[in-house]
């Protein structure tokens, strides 16, 4: 570990992240390939009084594409049981879209039907930092299950599961 004096590696920033709990999150759009997601653990809000959220994208991962070229983006809160389908999101490969399994709301970006919440975007900025696209929506319409566990990540895994 480093002390405050010195430089910060990525390695010490990562595992220091790791110990904060956070629900798992996919973070899915529309592209035209096709529906596209990613484990989006960095989903926050921003404000209340206008809803507002961000994620921040790799400039790597293709479902930011679909973000920037149908303007929407939903944040899918999920519920405990779904290491798989999180850990589908978190990697690379296809991405487990059965129609059965995923719905729209306002914008028409893909929603998991047994999300404990869910919130649908639409973009209204994107600010570039270091290969990073943080992209803030204006929530245009919300879903909450009222009941449930959530899918928990501390470090570098799932708990709930």
């Amino acid at each position: 570990m480093n002390s405050a004096r010195d430089e910060i590696t990525v390695g010490d920033f990562w595992r220091t992240l790791g110990e904060r709990a956070i629900g798992a999150t996919v973070v899915t759009a529309d592209s035209a390939e096709g529906p596209r997601g990613f484990l989006g653990l960095s989903a926050a809000h921003v404000s209340a009084d206008p809803p507002r959220m961000l994620v921040s994208i790799d400039r790597k991962t293709s479902a930011l594409d679909g973000v920037l070229e149908q303007r929407h983006f939903a944040i899918n809160i999920l519920p405990e049981g779904q290491a798989a389908l999180a850990s589908a999101f978190g990697g690379k490969g296809e991405k487990p879209f059965a129609p059965e399994e995923w719905t729209t709301l306002a914008t028409g970006a893909p929603v998991f039907a047994a999300a404990l919440g869910v919130f649908d975007c639409e973009v209204e900025q994107v600010v570039d930092l270091d290969g990073t696209a943080v992209v803030i929506g204006r929530v245009r319409a919300v879903r909450a299950a009222g009941e449930g566990e959530p899918l928990v990540f501390f470090r570098g895994k799932f708990l709930s599961d």
